[in-house]
């Protein structure tokens, strides 16, 4: 990505999504039905003994999210090692979350992906949309943001709001915007998820890096409730359904990740230690896995880099 170039990056962040087992009655990724994503991987789910995928389009392999860190890993951490490409957990002594540890602010500040993208003259959008209500949070508990709305605050990238959401400039967190209702919104449209991911596939034609983050897949681990877990994961893989429909892969590339395990084992209601999924899929997927496969334990805090070094030359 020059500055002013055609390549895209659109990450897909999925929250509490691991690599687990085959059993349907425990790993909520057996038990739903993901079109979309199993055509991205061959036909057959990763799991702890199938870790990696190759296709003509797509290869995935396994990130570690223990960091050589004791303990379960956790959001704030897992994701400052994520978007700021550094161990989180190993600077901060620990893993810990959900927001991140108060040592890690200037690190995150300095070397978040919105931070290095901007710097490097690319444009970039946080694609969810916040209701009224997030925003007056934020006046009262600034310091109890997610990793990506505090990277977003600290590079000076703005939130994206209701309008831009009824404007088609934004997604909502569920997908669907059926959420709205009750934030204030009663009238807000009903999207179809396929919509939805046509809809990002458009936002990422307009800017160099786009992320969008889904939480309801890590709300839907902490509760053992199945169904809602099967019904996250399917919204999502239709709204994935959506964005490969409208994806321009000749000069995007979609990578989908997450930051720690939890759905894939319904067993327990904390996160796990498995590795999580990192889907690369179209523009130069095969050599930014390749960056990431060089690695002895390939993990959280080298995607970031990988990304950086595989655009710096287009």
């Amino acid at each position: 990505m020059s500055r002013g170039g055609s390549v895209r990056l659109l990450m897909l962040f999925l929250d509490g999504v691991g690599i687990g087992t085959r059993d349907p009655h425990t790993n909520a990724l057996m038990a739903a039905r993901l079109p979309s994503m199993r055509l991205l991987l061959g036909g057959e789910p990763l799991t702890l003994v199938r870790r990696t995928a190759t296709t003509p389009q797509t290869v995935a392999i396994p990130l570690d999210t223990t960091l050589g860190v004791p303990g379960l890993p956790q959001s704030g951490t897992g994701q400052a090692a994520l978007f700021a490409g550094v161990n989180a957990a190993r600077i901060a002594g620990k893993h810990f979350g959900p927001y991140p540890y108060s040592t890690l602010k200037p690190v995150i500040e300095r070397l978040n992906i919105f931070r290095r993208m901007l710097d490097t003259g690319r444009s970039v959008c946080f694609a969810n949309a916040f209701p009224k209500r997030y925003f007056e949070y934020m006046k009262h508990h600034g310091s109890r943001l997610s990793v990506t709305a505090l990277s977003c605050t600290m590079a000076g990238v703005p939130l994206l709001r209701g309008r831009d959401l009824r404007a088609g400039r934004a997604v909502s967190a569920d997908i669907t915007n059926e959420g709205w209702k009750n934030l204030g919104y009663p009238d807000m449209e009903i999207l179809e998820p396929a919509r939805a991911g046509e809809r990002l596939a458009r936002i990422s034609a307009e800017h160099h890096f786009v992320l969008f983050e889904y939480w309801k897949t890590d709300y839907a681990g902490h509760s053992r409730n199945m169904g809602e877990a099967i019904e996250v994961l399917e919204r999502f893989d239709a709204m994935l359904g959506g964005i490969l429909d409208s994806l321009d892969t000749g000069r995007t590339l979609l990578l989908i990740t997450s930051d720690h395990g939890n759905i894939e084992d319904m067993s327990v209601k904390t996160h796990t230690r498995h590795p999580v999924p990192m889907v690369a899929h179209g523009y130069k997927h095969r050599e930014f896995a390749a960056l990431l496969q060089e690695k002895s334990r390939p993990g959280l805090p080298h995607v970031i880099p990988a990304i950086m070094e595989i655009f710096a030359g287009v």
